[in-house]
């Protein structure tokens, strides 16, 4: 009455065949065996390989990258950056630091140095005064604080005047461009001993500009 079922028959379903019971089947193994052995490797999957391809650039690798590896390249690179350097001290607009791009940042270059001021003495006046400190007689540290005090209101007084002339100046030679920072920016040159400003002024004390 009962018959028996073949092996590996299913209820109202044919056995499907071997290969297209998975994507790993045998005509997939085949085709990766020969794969394989034309890398000489495994092909990693596609989690890993997307991991590795995400994996940050450590600093080293990027200093071996970035570092010349001859000789030739090394002087090469020296001398780019003395010409670099050289062209930043003339004041070429593609060697300037961004802090020092565009026209409101040369006219307030121009602006300071077409002027003596006493801030620019203010680096001689730092160093007699750090050296006053290490002096221990009475009369040397008294004078320390009084100097200072004189030395930080020279310094503010002059700050104000820089804006309020600067602001005039732009306003007539740059009308509509933005000012913001180049207050401070004039006064930190201004406070910079002349010989050693960069770039390098091209204008003298008393010219017009």
């Amino acid at each position: 009455m009962f018959r028996r079922r073949s092996a590996g028959a299913t209820d109202g379903t044919a056995q499907d065949s071997p290969g297209a019971q998975s994507p790993d089947g045998p005509a997939d193994t085949r085709s990766r065996s020969s794969a394989e052995a034309a890398k000489g490797r495994p092909t990693p999957k596609r989690s890993v390989a997307e991991a590795k391809r995400r994996q940050p650039i450590t600093g080293s690798s990027r200093a071996a990258a970035a570092a010349p590896r001859t000789k030739e390249e090394k002087a090469k690179a020296r001398t780019n950056r003395a010409g670099r350097y050289e062209a930043m001290r003339r004041g070429e607009e593609w060697a300037l630091n961004p802090r020092d791009r565009g026209r409101a940042r040369a006219l307030a270059r121009d602006f300071v140095d077409s002027k003596r001021r006493v801030s620019e003495y203010y680096m001689y006046i730092l160093v007699v005064l750090l050296a006053a400190v290490f002096v221990r007689t009475p009369a040397a540290q008294a004078i320390i604080s009084p100097v200072v005090l004189l030395l930080i209101l020279v310094i503010v007084v002059d700050a104000t005047l820089i804006r309020r002339s600067l602001g005039r100046l732009m306003a007539e030679r740059l009308p509509g461009e933005s000012t913001r920072g180049l207050t401070m920016y004039a006064v930190m040159r201004a406070l910079q001993i002349r010989r050693f400003r960069v770039p390098t002024p091209r204008v003298h004390p008393g010219d017009k500009i």
